[in-house]
């Protein structure tokens, strides 16, 4: 019989249920690695293992304490996570919510010479830049932070907004469905405590805009002329040209057979008609 003698349908549910207890631990802590919040997961774990200890051996003052902290340990969770509460949340409405890319091949090619052009330029004479591009998910919150702009994506635009001392160059740069949507606009700035301490705060915001979206964002050191590039919380450093152009490639340009087969549909679903 072996094990299956215990496969009864409660069991299995009881096993079902572990399982993802120990998922859903699990996600919890990947999500919080290298911020104060994994630190403070520690601390809340100590307090409860105090508590099974007190209670087994009797020590009733010690463990009416623990309960006391339990029990108003909720709401101060809350406040003190509430940055991480609304990042896990919008990453949740982000996996259920299925949008179509925002860029076909002829656009990501013009996007990327763009930005070729002017991370070449600027690298070059160390000018410091802040470039998000937007991926599935939104960026208005971002975008209205920032000057408008509207504008068609060019090195020569890129470059100038970028010079220093000028009024545009401080902040980020937002491409938004193939356009410069805006320039000077607010980015959050990241805890993760992963940041090199020699990276300033256009490296912090650009971990921040990727921990709470899906966007793509380019670094321009000011110090060195290093390039960066940050999505979902990873931060890619010194990438020389032939790296950032592959990355940018495999991000925006479908590959030929895929491309054929979404002509093809689209052909299907017209009834055939050119």
């Amino acid at each position: 019989m072996g094990i299956w003698t215990y496969m009864t349908s409660s069991n299995l549910v009881h096993l079902i249920d572990i399982l993802i207890i120990w998922f859903l631990l699990y996600k919890v802590i990947t999500f919080v690695e290298g911020t104060r919040a994994l630190q403070i997961l520690f601390g809340v774990g100590a307090i409860v293992l105090v508590k099974v200890i007190a209670w087994s051996l009797g020590l009733v003052v010690l463990s009416w304490l623990m309960d006391q902290i339990i029990t108003w340990a909720p709401i101060a969770l809350v406040v003190i996570f509430q940055q991480e509460i609304r990042r896990g949340l919008e990453s949740l409405g982000r996996r259920l919510t299925v949008r179509k890319q925002h860029l076909d091949n002829e656009q990501a090619r013009e996007l990327i010479k763009g930005l070729d052009m002017a991370l070449q330029y600027m690298s070059k004479r160390r000018i410091g830049a802040l470039i998000t591009i937007n991926g599935k998910d939104t960026l208005e919150e971002y975008i209205k932070t920032g000057i408008p702009l509207d504008a068609t994506v060019t090195g020569q635009l890129l470059i100038n907004i970028f010079i220093p001392n000028t009024p545009l160059h401080d902040g980020a740069v937002i491409i938004n469905n193939d356009e410069v949507a805006v320039a000077a606009a607010y980015l959050p700035l990241s805890e993760s405590t992963r940041i090199p301490k020699e990276l300033g705060t256009r490296h912090r915001a650009a971990v921040g805009i990727s921990e709470a979206t899906d966007a793509v964002t380019v670094v321009v050191s000011e110090e060195t002329g290093e390039i960066s590039i940050t999505q979902r919380g990873d931060l890619l450093r010194n990438m020389d040209q032939e790296s950032y152009l592959n990355f940018f490639e495999k991000q925006w340009i479908e590959p030929v057979q895929k491309n054929r087969k979404k002509l093809w549909l689209q052909f299907l679903l017209k009834g055939g008609k050119s």
